[in-house]
């Protein structure tokens, strides 16, 4: 009796490492972050009152990312946006930038979201007229879309900046969407050791655990029923 219990607490730490890895993957591929405001704030085209919300990645594409903002459980859908890349935007150690200034009592818009890791952030699109006022009053450039979207063309409307001086130019040439180019890669002494590089050793590891408890549990069994 005591064998069969072992068979099965081995098979059992083999499968919850099975399930759990690609459950991490999954939230770093969809950027799955929770967030909580203690006061209203202003994403594209929405106010979200006080409280606490799921943001992650609904689709990402090459030059734009569709974002979904849930309530607290992510039972309910509450607003999907456009955003993109800015690798000029470097994180703060908080989850969401807001825009510095604001006219009046009007809620704090957010300028961009981070996923914790990532050195760079996705900034958010505004409605045209609405981006031209957060630039004249932030002073900053924002990203902008001249109509409004809904399910069928969020993923291909047209996406420009607008500037503090109410100047519409070319995304690309005023906001960094992809990675800055590599620099150089420093000479390295023969008899150094280069640095290790990620790899698939983890997954390698969890495929042999499983290997190896499986055939334990086989041989248990075998010996049980012998």
């Amino acid at each position: 009796m005591k064998n069969i219990k072992a068979v099965f607490c081995l098979l059992a730490v083999a499968l919850l490492g099975a399930v759990v890895l690609p459950s991490a993957r999954a939230d770093t591929w969809n950027k799955k972050t929770v967030v909580t405001f203690s006061q209203a704030v202003e994403v594209p085209g929405k106010i979200l009152p006080a409280g606490t919300y799921t943001f992650q990645l609904l689709d990402s594409l090459s030059d734009r990312h569709i974002v979904q903002i849930f309530n607290a459980d992510g039972s309910q859908i509450i607003a999907t946006i456009l955003a993109i890349n800015n690798y000029r935007l470097e994180p703060t150690g908080e989850t969401v930038m807001k825009f510095g200034e604001r006219p009046g009592d009007s809620p704090e818009a957010l300028r961009a979201w981070f996923y914790p890791g990532d050195n760079f952030g996705q900034e958010f699109v505004y409605p045209k007229v609405r981006a031209i006022e957060l630039a004249q009053t932030a002073k900053v450039i924002v990203p902008a879309v001249a109509v409004d979207t809904d399910d069928n063309t969020i993923k291909t409307v047209p996406i420009v900046a607008v500037t503090p001086e109410q100047k519409e130019v070319e995304v690309t040439k005023v906001i960094q969407t992809t990675p800055p180019a590599a620099t150089a890669p420093v000479a390295v002494k023969e008899t150094e050791e280069l640095p290790q590089t990620a790899s698939s050793m983890p997954l390698i590891a969890l495929l042999g655990g499983l290997s190896i408890s499986l055939a334990i549990g086989l041989k248990l069994f075998l010996k049980l029923t012998s």
